[in-house]
């Protein structure tokens, strides 16, 4: 096999596993010795409170991927192979260690978000001084940027036709999983001075969360083990995904995001299973998950090749809403973000998020129709809170969904839809489970009741212990008011055929 460079150096970044990795597949083919790297990044661990999930998800990772690709090399003889781990500015050190390590060719796969693109243009740069190539490959979705276009060889702002011409394109070819095991006896001797091993979170000015606590398996090893138990409920995840008291996702989304799970493994068993279910009913679980597999392509290429959204609405006629402003505004996104807002739903899908990074997808809706459409602020005070709390924050999905929400967005829901949050109650948590689990003060009510609070009598109220006022607070807003204000505030992008129409659901 011909080798093209003596010296190579893999860059893992959201990425985080030694199988099915296309930038590691390619380095270990064209490099005689390889060695590997993960920096976490000082341009967005400083912005990080000291007590980030992520922050720790990605360090159990690291230690699991550091094994790896020890064991791997052992099995080629090699000993002492392992992971460079180094806390630093990843633009300005990863440059460094390539000239320290005299390496020939720098590996990495694509990252699409505004702050990597310059991050990766700086560092080509620099490599381009030095004399040393820089190598980036698509992994992290199936396709990317301008794979997927129109008739007209324009990006897709509508999903149902992107998705038709996704599944048009896909072929054997993009599923293809990219062998590691049989190259990886190029895997390199760590230098002496690199043995350190994975830094505990203190060395990197971090502590330890609940993340163990709230039970999220971390790894390659988690990702692979939520995805064998999703498989024997794939089929049924058409019916079960909107019931947040229900077993229903596959709870993936943060291996996604840091790569510790391969989309082609799981977009291929999709297909598998979709085409195994064929015609039966009540089996259309795999083809309604594969469909959220392509949403994530979707958002990831509208991001791509409309980059203003990271600051604008994706429809520029948005951007003249009227947001509400001052100390109202500030009570109401205070209420919102600590689970205050007296509408239980919408309360207990906030504490989820705060107390374990987490949000089921149903409710992120939910919350987002009401901090838009019921309390009428600005949705990027959303998105940015979600980028802050969610596990698995990913720019152009959360983008993506706080603009689908406030109907500014691609393909988004009419502004005219307006979900009412108690009839969300209702329909998706009808016995009140997950409103019990995470607003426990209410957890005495019935499920009649447990919905609307304010409407139960004195004596239901009395019976529950609920004091409302004090123990549990009044809404913060009437929903119909709420509705009617929303209509006259999207006056602004209203068609004249639609004047006056409102839909609740």
């Amino acid at each position: 096999m011909q080798k093209n460079y003596d010296m190579g150096l893999m860059w893992f970044r959201r990425d985080l596993r030694a199988f099915d990795n296309a930038a590691l597949h390619h380095a270990l083919k064209s490099c005689r010795q390889l060695h590997c790297v993960f920096v976490y990044d000082r341009e967005i661990l400083d912005s990080l409170p000291k007590r980030d999930r992520r922050v720790e998800f990605i360090f159990e990772a690291l230690k699991e991927l550091d094994q790896h690709l020890t064991t791997l090399a052992a099995a080629h003889n090699i000993s002492g192979a392992g992971l460079i781990v180094q806390h630093a500015v990843a633009s300005d050190a990863v440059p460094a260690l390539c000239s320290r390590l005299k390496v020939n060719a720098l590996f990495a796969n694509h990252d699409y978000e505004p702050q990597a693109l310059a991050r990766d243009a700086k560092v080509q740069a620099l490599l381009e001084a030095q004399g040393t190539d820089f190598h980036t490959f698509k992994d992290q979705v199936i396709f990317e940027r301008s794979e997927v276009l129109s008739l007209s060889s324009k990006p897709y702002s509508v999903f149902t036709p992107y998705k038709n011409a996704w599944l048009k394109k896909l072929d054997a070819f993009y599923l293809k999983p990219y062998p590691i095991d049989t190259h990886a006896g190029a895997l390199a001797v760590l230098p002496a001075s690199h043995r350190q091993g994975v830094p505990a979170l203190e060395a990197i000015g971090f502590e330890a969360t609940n993340l163990h606590q709230v039970n999220i398996p971390t790894g390659a090893t988690g990702g692979a083990k939520l995805f064998e138990d999703f498989l024997s409920r794939m089929d049924d995840y058409g019916d079960t995904r909107n019931f947040p008291a229900v077993k229903g996702p596959s709870y993936l989304s943060v291996h996604l995001r840091f790569g510790t799970v391969s989309i082609r493994q799981l977009a291929s068993a999709a297909l598998h299973q979709q085409r195994a279910a064929g015609q039966e009913l009540n089996k259309e679980g795999a083809s309604v998950w594969l469909s959220e597999l392509i949403w994530r392509d979707f958002y990831a290429q509208i991001l791509a090749n409309f980059p203003h959204v990271t600051q604008n609405a994706f429809k520029a006629e948005y951007d003249k809403i009227q947001w509400l402003q001052g100390d109202e505004a500030n009570a109401l996104f205070t209420a919102w973000c600590t689970g205050r807002t007296g509408y239980p739903l919408v309360d207990a899908a906030m504490a989820q998020i705060n107390q374990t990074g987490y949000m089921h997808n149903r409710l992120r809706m939910v919350v987002a129709s009401f901090l838009t459409k019921d309390l009428g602020l600005d949705y990027r005070l959303g998105e940015r809170y979600f980028a802050e709390k969610l596990n698995d924050y990913d720019l152009s999905s959360n983008n993506g969904g706080w603009q689908w929400a406030s109907s500014s967005g691609c393909d988004a829901q009419p502004y005219f839809r307006i979900f009412n949050p108690t009839s969300q109650s209702e329909k998706f948590d009808p016995e009140g489970k997950f409103i019990r689990r995470y607003v426990p003060e209410l957890a005495k009510l019935s499920s009649k009741t447990i919905h609307a609070p304010w409407l139960a009598s004195p004596i239901e109220l009395m019976a529950a212990e609920v004091g409302l006022g004090s123990t549990y607070p009044f809404p913060v807003v009437k929903h119909d008011e709420a509705r009617a204000t929303t209509l006259q505030r999207y006056a602004v992008v209203k068609k004249p055929d639609l004047q006056g129409v409102a839909i609740t659901t």
